[in-house]
């Protein structure tokens, strides 16, 4: 889309979805966890190592019990928000944390408490999975802002980052996109953006929906998977039941192919904006986002670039394991 467009978030604007916040004792339960998968715990080990990722696989079962009654009953039905919040959940044990990366590509390769968390939650929620071509196809992500990539429509650039389903050109996208912050931003300003399609289709007109609904859109991949010559076949917006859809649309990425269809994808633009929620994540705040229900951003900042800016871990997981095999190299967990 060429079009310029902000978000406008109301003063109102809170965290939607289910809201879970970790007592000490379930935080420390947590931390005990995560130390099994640390080289205090486990030599050696290294995030991309499937050794580790079994192991990972292992340990999740002892998260606190209400962590995972919240993990199942959100892999079950993600609401109509399609967003689990999860709070004061530990990044650190006793060692200080290292200053924000701000390079191109950062990835954790070696488990610290952080990745270690985020790993153990994301596998109740499926398979965890990553992407060759995105961060040299890393499982535990960082998503930093980067000198030189200020205007960039990625996880490295500051401006407002538009709303969009992750991955969406790819057959097997994830299924949930797991952000652990681990350091807020110090100014306040970046908020992660939220809006559910089951909030916005009461917006939109019938006409709408029915274009929506037809293969009248293009969505290109990102410059790391491609170029425009790799774009995906025509595709619908709006996908299965239409009382209860899932949503396909990257409004930085998506083209509508007739005027009709960029009517229609204007007004679900429109609605998503109505109905979106914003937060500023504060360290230890996990937010799980249903990928198939809800869209997600970033409304722009400022970064100082000084080790102290924002700072997230980015997992993504799989519900259907098998359906993405012809992808996965020797069965491994990265995707080709």
């Amino acid at each position: 889309m060429s079009e310029t467009h902000t978000l406008s978030l109301p003063l109102s604007a809170v965290a939607a979805g289910t809201v879970v916040e970790l007592t000490e004792a379930e935080q420390n339960a947590l931390v005990a966890v995560a130390e099994q998968l640390t080289p205090k715990g486990f030599a050696d080990g290294r995030i991309d190592d499937l050794r580790w990722l079994d192991a990972a696989r292992e340990a999740s079962v002892q998260l606190p019990r209400r962590l995972l009654s919240a993990l199942r009953a959100f892999r079950h039905d993600a609401g109509p928000d399609g967003v689990l919040l999860l709070r004061n959940l530990p990044v650190v044990a006793d060692d200080p944390l290292r200053p924000t990366p701000a390079v191109k590509g950062s990835v954790e390769r070696l488990p610290t408490v952080a990745a270690s968390v985020i790993t153990t939650a994301m596998l109740h929620l499926g398979e965890v999975i990553a992407f060759r071509n995105e961060k040299t196809g890393a499982l535990v992500q960082n998503v930093v802002p980067v000198p030189g990539s200020e205007s960039s429509q990625s996880n490295a650039g500051s401006v407002l980052l538009e709303l969009h389903i992750e991955n969406a050109f790819h057959d097997n996208r994830p299924d949930f996109v797991g952000l652990l912050c681990v350091r807020e931003d110090p100014t306040g300003d970046a908020k992660l953006c939220t809006s559910s399609i089951r909030r916005a289709l009461v917006l939109l007109s019938e006409k709408t929906r029915a274009v929506l609904s037809e293969p009248r859109f293009l969505t290109e991949p990102p410059p790391s998977f491609g170029t425009l010559d790799s774009v995906t076949p025509a595709h619908a917006v709006l996908n299965g039941d239409p009382e209860d859809p899932n949503v396909l649309v990257d409004f930085s990425a998506t083209h509508p192919l007739d005027d009709e269809a960029r009517h229609a994808m204007a007004e679900l633009r429109d609605a998503f904006v109505e109905t979106m929620s914003a937060l500023s994540l504060r360290v230890g705040d996990l937010a799980v986002v249903d990928n198939r229900l809800a869209v997600h951003g970033r409304t722009s900042f400022t970064p100082a670039y000084d080790g102290a800016d924002r700072w997230l871990h980015r997992v993504y997981a799989h519900l259907d394991h098998r359906r993405s095999r012809v992808d996965r190299v020797g069965n491994g967990a990265v995707l080709g």
